[in-house]
C-alpha cells in the first residue's frame, strides 16, 4: 500500500511539473531613437545644395558696419529680417539697384517694419571690398539700411551665400523662410523675365509672412556674380 502511494505520489509530481509554464524570453532592448540629423550647410553649399539652409535656424553672427560699429542679428529678434549680399563692384548689383527690382525694395520694406541688412563677404583686395567703394555705393543708390563686413567670409560661407545679390529671408522665429534670386529676371533689369511678368520673391515672401500664411517659392537659384571670398 505504502508502495503504491509512493508511485502515485511521483506521477503527479511529475506531470505537474510538465505542465509547468515554460520561462519567459528576455525582451530585446527598446530601440533607441536617432537623433535628427543637423543640416552640413557649409557641406552642402560645396555640393551645389546652394539653399540647404532654408527651413533652418538662421545662423547668429556679428558684423561691422560702415562706421565700423557692431551689427548683431541678435539684436533683431521678433522681426522680420531680409539679408542681401552685397558687392558693389558687381555688374548685377549694379544693375539691380540702378534699374532693377533692388531699386526701391528695402526702402518700401522697411518703412513696414522689415530690417534689411547688406552683407559684404568680399575678401581683402577683391572686388567691391574697399571701404570707399562700399561708402560710395551707399550714397549713390540712396541705402538706409546698413551695409556689414564680412571679410573672412564666415557669414557668408555659414548662409550658403554663392552669388551677389543673393537673398535670405528670416521669419519672426529666427527661422530662415527664402533664399535665392530678388527676382526672376536674370539680367538684373527686369528684362529677362519670363514672358514679361517679373516676380520679385523677396516681396512675395514677405507679404505671404505678413499675411500669415507659408511662402510658396522658398528656394531659387541665385544669379548674379560669385561672392569674392577670400579664400
Amino acid at each position: 500500500m505504502q508502495l503504491r502511494t509512493l508511485v502515485l505520489v511521483l506521477a503527479v509530481a511529475a506531470c505537474s511539473k510538465s505542465k509547468a509554464p515554460p520561462p519567459a524570453e528576455p525582451k530585446a532592448p527598446e530601440p533607441v531613437a536617432a537623433a535628427p540629423a543637423q543640416t552640413d550647410v557649409k557641406a552642402e553649399a560645396k555640393k551645389g545644395t546652394i539653399n540647404a539652409i532654408v527651413g533652418s535656424p538662421a545662423p547668429e553672427f556679428t558684423l561691422k558696419d560702415l562706421d565700423g560699429k557692431d551689427v548683431s542679428l541678435a539684436s533683431f529678434k521678433g522681426k522680420t529680417v531680409v539679408l542681401e549680399w552685397f558687392n558693389p563692384g558687381c555688374p548685377f548689383v549694379k544693375k539691380a539697384h540702378g534699374v532693377g527690382s533692388l531699386v526701391d525694395t528695402a526702402k518700401r520694406q522697411t518703412a513696414n517694419g522689415v530690417v534689411w541688412l547688406a552683407i559684404n563677404s568680399g575678401g581683402a583686395g577683391k572686388q567691391g571690398n574697399e571701404l570707399a567703394m562700399n561708402v560710395d555705393a551707399a550714397k549713390t543708390w540712396k541705402l538706409t539700411h546698413p551695409i556689414l563686413r564680412d571679410e573672412s567670409g564666415m557669414v557668408g560661407k555659414a548662409y550658403g551665400a554663392t552669388n551677389t545679390p543673393h537673398m535670405f529671408v528670416i521669419d519672426k522665429t529666427g527661422t530662415v523662410v527664402y533664399g535665392g534670386a530678388i527676382d526672376n529676371s536674370p539680367d538684373g533689369e527686369k528684362q529677362s523675365a519670363p514672358d514679361g511678368k517679373v516676380i520679385n520673391y523677396v516681396d512675395a515672401a514677405l507679404q505671404a509672412l505678413a499675411a500669415g500664411k507659408p511662402v510658396e517659392t522658398a528656394d531659387t537659384k541665385a544669379y548674379g556674380c560669385g561672392v569674392k571670398y577670400g579664400s
